[in-house]
């Protein structure tokens, strides 16, 4: 039986993964379907500690990858299915075969909803974004869109007036679901021009990237607007399908964790990163949350053990 299988190899998987191997407990890493999670959709990171030029996305999840590897983590391919309680621990089900475990941490990170565009794949990263905080940065002084209507679409539209020339919020109603206080700072906002009942369709775009969006109201009528960045601030969806009925999950499916730790509802399985934040989303918090995981995972081992 193993010690610990961490399900997931985003920062908070791979933070994991680095401290449980140096703890001596031969972790298993499950990489999943995105191998190095959302990080990997990122061109530059700006905000992570220690790299004051920047990291690129990709080459941050590789080094963390192989930072994992050196110290004894062994990566699998493949996607966790179920998991099920046995006596002394868990069992998982891959599409690889099954795996006996004392515990487990759960890393799968959080997808964000995105629109169905045309062009999305090509311009992700090239004037599409789903997160103000890693990418706002890029436009300063720019012209960006923002559509949503919940607190996210308002903190993200807040955000980005401090830095862009302009903000133009769509939503699809004539009213935001978001909370009043987050509504009020949207609109007294002179930065911020709001667009009511209309979706973003289409994008417009060069050979550098985004340079405008295609919008129609709930009339049918179409029409143009040009924006250098759109963000799409509709949700988050948390990777956790294979837990229901396993681990209380919140009415939106993230994972609850027991207050200040990473322990879930079940002893034995943690939790750690955006498949149980639902409030940061951030690489460095992932990382953090990894690491929690690992400790605890280690003592309860300890705990078993003796």
């Amino acid at each position: 039986m193993e010690n610990v299988v961490i399900i997931g190899s985003g920062p908070a998987g791979l933070t994991a993964g680095i401290y449980t191997s140096r703890a001596a407990l031969n972790p298993i890493l499950i990489a999943g379907l995105q191998p190095g999670g959302q990080l990997t959709t990122t061109s530059i990171v700006e905000n992570w500690p220690g790299t004051p030029e920047g990291v690129d996305g990709n080459k941050l999840m590789q080094d963390m990858r192989a930072q994992a590897e050196k110290y004894g983590t062994r990566m699998m391919h493949g996607t966790v299915t179920k998991i099920e309680k046995i006596a002394g621990g868990f069992r998982l089900e891959t599409d690889n075969g099954s795996i006996e475990t004392k515990t487990v941490i759960v890393a799968t990170g959080a997808s964000a909803i995105t629109l169905p565009l045309p062009n999305k794949e090509k311009l992700m990263g090239y004037g599409l974004s789903t997160c103000a905080v890693c990418d706002g940065f890029f436009y300063r002084n720019k012209v960006v869109a923002v559509v949503g209507g919940g607190d996210s679409a308002m903190e993200e539209a807040h955000y980005l007036a401090k830095l862009a020339a302009s903000v133009t919020l769509v939503h699809r109603r004539d009213k935001f679901r978001a909370s009043k206080a987050m509504q009020e700072k949207v609109f007294n906002n002179p930065k911020i021009k709001i667009i009511w009942n209309t979706e973003v369709v289409d994008t417009v775009a060069d050979s550098s990237g985004l340079t405008g969006i295609v919008m129609k109201n709930s009339n049918g009528e179409t029409s143009q607007l040009k924006v250098d960045g759109l963000f799409m601030a509709i949700g988050h969806n948390p990777n956790t399908e294979f837990l229901r009925g396993v681990i209380e999950l919140d009415s939106q499916g993230y994972v609850l964790c027991k207050p200040g730790s990473t322990a879930t509802s079940v002893a034995g399985i943690f939790a750690a990163g955006d498949v149980e934040d639902n409030k940061f989303r951030q690489a460095i918090t992932s990382a953090g949350r990894g690491c929690q995981a690992a400790l605890e995972a280690e003592r309860f081992i300890e705990g078993h053990d003796h």
